[in-house]
């Protein structure tokens, strides 16, 4: 079974609905899709009734923005269910992102001499169930400038930069914890795209595999096919389950839903669709 457990919508910083994003996955010959939204499982329904209709098998899925100090380190939920525990968690990232935005505006107001308001922000918040993402901010601001988000994200709002906001981040380890609360497994999102070398890399899966990890997602469309191997080889000797995506986001970019291909293995099927039979 062909799969993409990777995939963004405009619940987060994707450009599409649920329904765009499975008719497109639809005709891409991906037969099992997840759609894992930053932060939280906000349309839910919608998103399991868009893959019934395009004619998909689906798993609930999101994506946990974490941090480990600076360094990015997302994890994937597989066949979470909305509980106490992801309804505290879901209002704390609320809180969170909005004072990230606020920094963040404060910030790129400052260096680049403009006025954009929380207001120009929430403006292309389309579904605000869901936190507010960075790119909303960047969004704004791109606007103003004439530049591309992408672009304009790299130089000054990703970590490190001068926009950049890391207040009230949650760590890996958080991530772990909600989304094991929540009835799910958790994966290591695109470990090739960790700013960390190769060391300190592989030290933190080990420590977060000792945390209860469940899989890495070593098929990702940043990884080349030596990290993915790597990365499989990795999930293999710690028994982990092996993943794959395109964190896909918006036609015209380098990411493709369905690619690079992915098949998940028949324990990773039978676990996948044990939690979503669950439901």
């Amino acid at each position: 079974m062909r799969a993409d457990l990777h995939i963004h919508t405009y619940y987060s910083d994707g450009k599409y609905s649920p329904r765009e994003v499975a008719s497109r996955a639809a005709a891409a010959g991906v037969e099992l899709v997840s759609m894992t939204d930053h932060d939280s499982l906000e349309g839910l329904i919608e998103k399991r009734a868009a893959a019934r209709e395009a004619g998909l098998s689906f798993v609930a899925g999101w994506e946990v923005s974490a941090y480990e100090g600076d360094a990015k380190v997302h994890v994937l939920g597989y066949g979470c269910k909305p509980c106490a525990a992801y309804d505290a968690f879901l209002q704390e990232r609320k809180e969170g992102a909005l004072a990230r935005a606020r920094e963040m505006i404060a910030k790129g107001n400052a260096r680049f001499h403009l006025h954009v308001t929380l207001a120009d922000v929430q403006r292309l918040h389309l579904k605000k169930s869901a936190p507010l993402h960075t790119m909303h901010v960047v969004g704004a601001f791109a606007e103003r400038l004439g530049r591309p988000k992408g672009e304009l994200y790299l130089e000054a709002f990703a970590a490190g930069g001068a926009c950049c906001s890391s207040l009230l981040r949650p760590t890996p380890r958080d991530a772990l914890r909600v989304i094991h609360a929540s009835g799910g497994l958790a994966v290591l999102a695109h470990p090739g795209r960790i700013p960390l070398a190769d060391r300190a890399r592989r030290a933190l899966m080990e420590a977060l595999t000792d945390d209860g990890l469940d899989g890495i997602e070593c098929y990702h469309s940043d990884h080349t096919a030596a990290e993915a191997e790597a990365f499989a080889a990795f999930a293999r000797e710690r028994g982990l389950y092996v993943t794959g995506g395109s964190d896909f986001h918006a036609e015209g970019r380098r990411r493709v839903i369905g690619l690079p291909p992915f098949e998940p293995s028949d324990a990773l099927l039978l676990a996948l669709f044990r939690l979503e039979g669950s439901k």
